[in-house]
């Protein structure tokens, strides 16, 4: 580890044995991009609405049309995206897509995340 300051002095070991513990403990580049790419999913509120909207349960893709008042093909994209990131699974009935939370505790999980904010 190259010289450094902490806190406008030169780190003791102990600071040091810290700071090589907490490094080796943080996720490789791999899993960081993986784990930002699945965060960047609910980062727009169309799709944390449509989140919102399918805690209640399965909805076909012309009930979330409905709810955000957005055309299919808007929907459709963020739907896409949710379901790339594995935040929900889908089923075709006839012509008609439905779409469910993959994990009933994603809801809760992001209000847990953003309770403090």
């Amino acid at each position: 580890m190259k010289s450094c300051e902490i806190g406008g002095k030169n780190p003791n070991c102990d600071q040091i044995k810290r700071l090589k513990k907490i490094t080796s403990e943080m996720p490789g580049d791999d899993e960081i991009y993986k784990d930002s790419e699945t965060i960047k999913a609910l980062a727009d509120p169309t799709r944390l609405k449509i989140v919102y909207l399918l805690r209640y349960g399965e909805l076909c893709v012309c009930e979330i049309m409905e709810a955000l008042e957005k055309p299919q093909a808007t929907v459709s994209h963020h739907l896409n995206i949710l379901k790339n990131a594995g935040f929900l699974k889908w089923r075709k009935e006839g012509v008609w897509t439905h779409y469910r939370l993959s994990n009933s505790k994603i809801h809760e999980n992001i209000n847990e995340l953003l309770k403090n904010h």
